[in-house]
């Protein structure tokens, strides 16, 4: 596997996915201020202060020894941060996820993004790919969908899992 400690930044035809950076809490708190949008995600709205805090966590990674890597990107469009994707990498498996913010949903972003880590993220050797979601929130199995995941008759935490195909 030729995974990096850490994430690269990825473009794609109309977006950039940077690598985390604590400096994006605070465009980020603002990207995702819906509190809608956290009907299916769970929680509230985090202010810049404890977005700055948990991205300083996500980036110094899980603990040493676990197998476990963590890859976060946010988006950017058109100069302005609207969300992220992320992966939590047990190789050669990648548990994977996507947010964008309320004012930016339905016109693919979320699907492009994350179409783009997983090429990036096979590139590197991960072959196999799942993701939890929710199972009334069709935005984002539309998504997995998009991205070839399919449903299975898996829960974990009351989501649905949706896994590649192998």
């Amino acid at each position: 596997m030729d995974l990096p400690a850490n994430a690269e930044e990825i473009t794609t035809t109309r977006l950039t996915l940077e690598p985390l950076a604590v400096e994006h809490a605070e465009e980020m708190a603002e990207a995702l201020a819906d509190p809608g949008l956290h009907t299916f995600i769970g929680g509230s709205p985090a202010t810049a202060g404890q977005l700055r805090d948990r991205y300083a966590r996500m980036i110094a990674g899980p603990a040493p020894g676990g197998g476990e890597q963590w890859l976060n990107w946010v988006i950017r469009l058109d100069g302005a941060l609207v969300g992220y994707v992320q992966a939590t990498v047990t190789p050669p498996r990648a548990a994977v996820a996507w947010v964008v913010g309320t004012p930016w949903q339905g016109g693919g972003i979320a699907t492009e993004a994350a179409r783009a880590m997983l090429t990036w993220l096979a590139e590197r050797g991960v072959t196999a790919f799942e993701a939890t979601i929710h199972p009334e929130h069709a935005a984002s199995s539309a998504v997995a969908r998009r991205i070839g995941l399919v449903p299975t008759d898996e829960r974990a935490e009351g989501e649905v899992v949706w896994r590649s195909v192998q």
